[in-house]
């Protein structure tokens, strides 16, 4: 059995979870399969997605459109930075983490 979550849907089929990821311009970001919106400020932004945790980086962010229900989140301002997290990355996770949440 494939354990690789980029493969597998949450019934374990072998299905690919697909997210979208749309930059224009570095200056209008729209983001699809989000879960959960964990923090953000004018500099950064954690989003909880399908694929695993997003941390972006950039200045002057505002949160343009949220619609949970749905998954999708625009985020406009200066984008500097788009970095997965997960079990690979665990160091940066925490380090990450333990920033934001002081």
């Amino acid at each position: 059995m494939n354990n690789n979550p980029y493969e597998l849907n949450a019934k374990n089929t072998n299905q690919l979870i697909e997210q979208d990821l749309s930059l224009k311009s570095r200056r209008y970001l729209e983001i699809t399969g989000v879960k959960q919106v964990e923090s953000f400020d004018s500099e950064e932004f954690l989003l909880e997605t399908t694929l695993g945790f997003l941390h972006i980086k950039g200045h002057n962010l505002q949160m343009k459109n949220l619609d949970v229900e749905k998954g999708h989140v625009a985020i406009k301002g200066k984008i500097n930075e788009l970095c997965y997290i997960d079990e690979y990355n665990s160091g940066k996770a925490k380090g990450i983490f333990s920033k934001l949440f002081k």
